[in-house]
């Protein structure tokens, strides 16, 4: 490869590229629900649903969408003087209620000082023409990213894992966003139960058919009390859950079919420990994505080396 080729696009310069300063987001907790929850298309949630694994301390929803923000700002100010902030609704479905709610909510977010756009978390199903055509406008003005949970393109996962809705509920809720000229974020895990590496692979073409701006990935991780922590008792025989080299394998793999200009957000997830089964590999993120650069460097890979050839 070109020595001033990038191994891949991160979304550290994707924010460079917009931003004349330094951008964080702060997650928020604004008390949304799903509808695979309450009983609209399903109950009791995505089988590997914890929120309280991405939750930080001061993301409670007994604390305003305000006071939320300003807590957060507090912490990421003592190391980033001049920092902007991204508000990040994230716990849950964050388009899931009634119009003028939502919008209050997220005016909410962007009248707080140093707020500067708005990220928006949720899932295909939950994107109404009505609240798309309202963000298009906000997205004059500020910076929106709809970011959409995909988590598999395969209908059996997403049936076993209790998504309450299938693949072409994601093509057309990002299709429809991209549309309306907002970038587009999607979200996936690989690993999840009866997917092999083989399958996690397969699904990249789809993805990158896709109109996408950004991707997370994570590993599937097993937490404790929800119903996929059950099931691998029952069944662990059902999954597959990556060594650490193994899995820097697989991203590197995933990554040289995607397509070039998507925007890779993150490849992992890191839980509390007292709340993770497995695996625990110990490490922080920009470790393992030291160890997926390295790899690439060694191999001379780099984002979408097979994209054309895959796409053909």
């Amino acid at each position: 490869m070109n020595q001033s080729q990038p191994l891949y696009r991160e979304f550290s310069d994707f924010l460079k590229q917009l931003f004349p300063f330094k951008v964080q987001k702060i997650s928020l907790h604004a008390g949304f629900t799903c509808p695979n929850r309450d009983g609209t298309v399903g109950w009791g949630g995505c089988t590997y649903c914890n929120n309280q694994t991405f939750n930080p301390d001061y993301c409670r929803t007994e604390k305003s969408i305000t006071r939320q923000l300003e807590e957060g700002k507090a912490f990421f100010a003592r190391k980033y003087p001049g920092m902007k902030y991204l508000a990040y609704f994230q716990a849950y479905t964050n388009t899931y209620g009634e119009l003028e709610e939502l919008k209050r909510k997220y005016e909410e977010a962007l009248a707080v000082e140093d707020v500067v756009g708005l990220v928006i978390g949720t899932r295909p199903d939950c994107m109404p023409d009505a609240l798309l055509h309202y963000l298009q406008k906000l997205s004059h003005h500020t910076f929106v990213l709809v970011e959409y949970g995909i988590e598999s393109t395969s209908d059996t996962t997403l049936r076993r894992i209790n998504r309450g809705h299938d693949f072409a509920a994601v093509r057309d809720a990002v299709e429809r966003t991209a549309a309306c000229g907002l970038p587009v974020g999607g979200h996936v895990i690989l690993g999840l139960p009866g997917e092999t590496a083989e399958d996690v692979l397969h699904q990249v073409p789809l993805l990158s058919a896709l109109p996408l701006t950004t991707l997370k990935m994570h590993q599937l991780q097993l937490i404790r009390g929800t119903r996929m922590a059950d099931e691998y008792q029952r069944h662990p025989e059902d999954f597959h859950l990556f060594q650490v080299e193994e899995y820097v394998s697989l991203v590197v793999e995933y990554l040289r079919r995607l397509r070039p200009d998507i925007v890779v957000e993150r490849f992992v997830s890191q839980s509390p420990k007292n709340l993770l089964i497995a695996p625990d590999w110990g490490l922080k993120n920009y470790e393992f994505n030291h160890l997926v650069q390295k790899r690439m460097r060694e191999m001379g890979a780099y984002q979408g080396q097979l994209f054309e050839i895959i796409r053909k």
